[in-house]
Formats: C-alpha cells, structure tokens, sequence
C-alpha cells in the first residue's frame, strides 16, 4: 500500500468520525464553533502524526508486556507538547477546549493507529497514516462545529451573518447529536456510491 493511499484513507474511507464513528466525546464537547472544532483537530492531528512516528521508530524494541504502557507514554508526551502550546500561543482557545486537549492522551482513535497501524508499519506509512487520520477528524470536527455554529449562533468563525437569535438547541447537546448523525448519513450514502 502506497504512501498517498494511507494518507487518503483516513480522510474518505476510514474517516473517524464519520465512518469509524471514533473520538465521540470530543467530537460531540468542542465542536460548538467552526474555530474549536478547528483548535481540537489540528491538536489530535498533531499528536496522531508525532506519535504514529515514534512508536513506529521503537516499536521493535518493545517487549510486548508493556507495549500499551508505552504507547501511552509517546502519546502523553505529545499531547503535553500540544498542551503547552496551546496554552502558550492560543489562550482562548486553550481555555475554551479546557480538560479535552489533555483528554486526547486517551482517545482512541490516537492509541487504535498506534496499535493496529504504527507499531507494523514504516515510518513513512506510519507518518502518513496519522496525518490521514488527523486530517479527516479535522475536517469532520471543522464541519461538524460550522454546522453548530452557522444554525445555533447565525455565525461562522465568529463572524455574525445573521442578525438576532437562532436556533439555540444547535449549540446545546442534542444538536451536536442531530448534526453528526445528518452528516455520518450524507457521507455514508455519497462515499458508498
């Protein structure tokens, strides 16, 4: 299997969002806005592209025992990395994510390509398989949060296009529950074609 084809595999095929249905909580927490959904993204992307690396470059070296412990230590590091940054760089948006960014050490689409894809793969393949994932959760985060955003506050990245209210119930729970489930159908009918 060829570089582009890991890479494309997580933005269609694979998408985690939308067709493995992975990263749920963070998924339905922070996509309330275009521009959190954008922050958190590229934050798992981040971790999912350094990580996917490293435990592709050790894997051979760590006894199976702790092979799991040991993900999670790579992975820890990099979203420590992402933390300080965000906090360092993007304060708002750092504060507005809150306890989800250290959360992506345990999400699951992080530690799933560690185990099924890094730890088998080559470095290449691993980088391009994590930066696959990442930018199709991006992008389903992105879209999922504009959605949100555009019905429940009449805005998009914070920018006012309709005046007065809108449709409140869009930037509350249920929203985010009735949005993913209209988009997971729509990318399901068009991808399957």
């Amino acid at each position: 299997m060829s570089a582009w084809s890991n890479l494309t595999r997580g933005i269609i095929r694979e998408n985690p969002t939308f067709v493995i249905v992975l990263g749920m909580c963070p998924t339905l927490a922070t996509t309330t806005s275009a521009i959190n959904g954008l922050g958190m993204g590229l934050a798992t992307t981040f971790v999912l592209l350094g990580s996917n690396v490293v435990i592709s470059m050790i894997a051979r070296f760590i006894p199976d025992k702790v092979r799991i412990p040991s993900y999670i230590v790579v992975i820890a590091t990099f979203v420590t990395i992402v933390d300080l940054l965000m906090q360092a760089y993007t304060q708002s948006l750092y504060e507005t994510l809150g306890i989800f960014i250290p959360l992506i050490v345990v999400n699951c689409i992080v530690l799933g390509r560690a185990e099924a894809f890094a730890r088998k793969n080559s470095v290449l393949d691993s980088a391009m398989d994590g930066l696959g994932m990442g930018i199709g959760f991006t992008m389903a985060l992105t879209l999922l949060g504009s959605i949100r955003e555009m019905l429940g506050n009449g805005s998009l990245f914070n920018y006012k296009f309709i005046p007065g209210d809108a449709i409140l119930v869009f930037i509350l729970s249920p929203g985010a529950f009735i949005a993913l489930a209209y988009l997971i159908a729509l990318f399901n009918k068009f991808v399957k074609k």
